[in-house]
């Protein structure tokens, strides 16, 4: 009996060690909230991560500004020394990639991307100049596009070990037929994809709802373990 408490000890402590040592910040995406990430914030957590799922105002200013307000405060909410990986959605994603173009994070870990617009969305293209777009998505939302103004290729290839998962189902056929190619409803697979990046698989979710699936967040925790993703059979 003794020996088993003295296991059961050792391996709560373990647990608790490794709770210390490895933060995941989680980035929701554009005109969304941190309660859009909760489900993926508590399997992180179960999975023995420190889950910081930061809530950021995506509507109200510039990815530049959000970048360095959302990831700096989400940084000082990290144990001290921890390793840091981000889980992002979306304009999540577009945040680590400006916050890491011109700062350094020295324990930084993994990122998985979740339908990111790593190439921008020919979505906005379409719909930044209607009535009512700014009012909706704000500023951040005319840098997403793929023309001159767009900030996501105006950033570098990764330099730091990433994944990324792309949806290839729809909900919003009308926003499909902006697309060019197969994509989640609201960027294409082939959008998502980033020179520098180490793994990339596109699974049968849509954009709005990708980070609540069960297969996703499988594949998310995966990654951060391993450095990979579980192969999908073709």
């Amino acid at each position: 009996m003794k020996a088993f408490k003295l296991i059961a000890l050792l391996t709560l402590l373990m647990s608790s060690q490794v709770m210390a040592d490895e933060c995941v910040i989680l980035l929701h995406g554009l005109a969304r909230s941190d309660s859009s990430m909760k489900t993926m914030a508590a399997e992180l957590n179960n999975a023995g991560y420190v889950a910081v799922n930061y809530d950021y105002p995506s509507t109200k200013f510039t990815i530049e500004e959000l970048a360095d307000e959302a990831i700096s405060n989400a940084l000082s909410l990290c144990p001290e020394q921890a390793t840091v990986h981000f889980v992002t959605h979306s304009m999540g994603g577009i945040l680590v990639r400006q916050y890491l173009s011109n700062q350094t994070i020295d324990n930084l870990g993994r990122v998985v991307m979740l339908g990111p617009p790593n190439q921008g969305s020919e979505v906005v293209d379409t719909l930044h100049n209607m009535p009512g777009y700014e009012l909706i998505n704000g500023p951040a939302g005319h840098q997403l596009g793929t023309d001159d103004f767009s900030v996501p290729n105006k950033l570098g290839p990764a330099d730091f070990e990433l994944g990324i998962i792309a949806g290839t189902r729809s909900i919003n056929l009308i926003l499909s037929t902006m697309l060019p190619d197969t994509d989640d409803g609201k960027v294409t697979v082939e959008n998502t994809k980033l020179d520098g990046m180490k793994d990339h698989i596109a699974l049968p979710v849509t954009h709005p709802f990708m980070m609540k699936n069960q297969e996703v967040i499988e594949q998310v925790i995966h990654f951060l373990k391993s450095g990979s993703f579980k192969k999908v059979p073709a």
